[in-house]
């Protein structure tokens, strides 16, 4: 099954848009929109990946070319897997004012 340029455009903004929706909710990270779009996508796979495993339904998902994303399990994914991040490597660093954990 191939994809189009354009349905491959879309995909790649709608999993941009999840994937800061995510950062966002998870704690912010560095990086501009194609990190956005990376953490979307992973975000999809271990959104998906936990829904099968907690057995829910798909749930708001979109459909581009003939191929499926999960929007909500997309932005819960991403949100999980950038807390993880922030978890393993400390957090995120403030540089200007807060506290810091050193």
């Amino acid at each position: 099954m191939t994809i189009t340029l354009t349905g491959l455009l879309v995909l790649l903004i709608i999993a941009g848009v999840c994937g800061a929706i995510g950062r966002a909710i998870g704690g912010g990270t560095g990086g501009g929109f194609l990190v956005s779009i990376a953490v979307g996508f992973i975000g999809a796979l271990f959104g998906t990946f936990l829904a099968h495993y907690l057995r829910l339904p798909e749930l708001l998902m979109v459909t581009v070319d003939g191929r499926g994303f999960p929007i909500l399990w997309s932005i819960i994914g991403a949100t999980l897997f950038v807390a993880f991040m922030h978890l393993i490597s400390g957090g995120p660093r403030w540089r200007t004012g807060g506290w810091r954990y050193r």
